[in-house]
């Protein structure tokens, strides 16, 4: 017994008690947005990132915002169409991956649910965006929570590999002539994330299953992990080639994004070149994997002026207001167009009627 969806989407019956479960336990992001931990979680890493960068020698505040100012506007908004761009290869990319399940979405809704999931993983931690992203598609359309949060976790798999893999390729080429110990670090580890996915993958599609039947709440259990299973190996191999050329300019797109920054501060003697600026904005990308504060606030900032003092010599002012400005397009433009997005869409608007009627029926 079937029951079908929109866009004619079949769902098997069974998953219906599952997902009632889920429509019932929403996201609630308005009421998470009030948590005091979640205040917090923004407000303190920022707080002493400050405090610590502005107490090391060498550091102006008066000429860090005369710097940020100074950008030249043209290139400052080339840096917004670069990263800009990178959302609609993510929606193109998701709704490959949401084909290869069987559910068929539109470019625009994929993207308008994805940039709503940016907003919240920058202002929750713990990567809140991707399960509120699954949770949205699940109220919107008749498809499966688990089996949707699967090819949430795939692409995040590709991502990781495209970081590791781009900023190994973009490190040897930048310091070709000669590695720092520091160069040496960021790329050891994205040789270790490498061997880690291949190895979690092999080990996820061979044994996955029979760890979890052995398990004594196995029964409910094993369907939520065989949706789960479906939507991250559902993808054709014939398909991955695309998927990964996909992944490869959407992180292309982020790199051009910090080298027109850099271009729009117009620092003189500073000449990190396209594969330098790769190299530096993959490696803070890493750092946004730390699920420990909202899109990695303080903890990408901190990466990015780390990077470019220790290793390309850039001062501290200037390394600081490349990070502030890059951090300024990629965090602070999507909570106020993602908040846009996020009050005027029909999408949301159902969370929050659900979110309601769970709160009245509680009461």
């Amino acid at each position: 017994m079937t029951a079908e969806g929109p866009r004619g989407h079949v769902e098997p019956a069974h998953e219906a008690p599952i997902a009632e479960k889920a429509d019932r336990e929403p996201v609630a992001l308005a009421r998470r947005l009030r948590d005091p931990r979640t205040i917090v979680s923004i407000v303190l890493p920022l707080t002493i990132l400050v405090l610590v960068v502005g107490s090391l020698p060498g550091f102006h505040l008066g000429q860090l915002v005369d710097l940020v100012l100074g950008a030249q506007p043209l290139l400052v908004l080339a840096a917004f169409a670069a990263y800009y761009l990178g959302f609609p290869l993510r929606g193109y990319r998701w709704a490959l991956l949401l084909r290869s399940t069987g559910f068929h979405i539109g470019l625009r809704d994929s993207t308008e649910i994805i940039f709503i999931s940016w907003l919240v993983n920058c202002l929750v931690p713990a990567k809140l965006g991707d399960v509120y992203r699954a949770y949205l598609l699940r109220l919107n359309y008749a498809t499966s929570l688990s089996r949707t949060l699967g090819t949430v976790f795939i692409e995040r798999i590709f991502d990781l590999f495209a970081i590791a893999i781009l900023g190994l390729a973009a490190g040897f080429w930048s310091f070709r002539s000669g590695f720092l110990p520091a160069v040496q670090f960021v790329l050891g580890l994205g040789v270790v994330i490498v061997v880690v996915l291949v190895v979690g993958l092999f080990t996820l599609r061979n044994f996955g299953r029979r760890v979890i039947a052995r398990l004594p709440w196995r029964a409910w259990l094993l369907e939520l992990y065989d949706r789960f299973e479906e939507g991250v190996f559902a993808l054709p191999v014939r398909s991955v080639p695309r998927l990964a050329g996909i992944t490869a300019v959407v992180w292309m797109t982020e790199a051009m994004r910090l080298f027109l920054v850099i271009a729009a501060l117009g620092f003189s003697g500073l000449h990190l070149g396209l594969s330098g600026t790769m190299f530096v904005a993959l490696a803070a990308s890493l750092l946004t994997a730390v699920p420990l504060t909202p899109g990695g606030l303080g903890i990408v900032e901190a990466g990015i002026v780390g990077i470019l003092t220790a290793i390309y010599g850039v001062s501290l002012t200037e390394a600081t207001a490349i990070a502030l400005l890059d951090r300024a397009i990629s965090v602070l433009s999507v909570i106020v167009f993602g908040g846009i997005v996020y009050v005027i869409s029909p999408k949301t608007k159902r969370a929050t009627e659900r979110s309601m009627a769970s709160d009245a029926g509680a009461g």
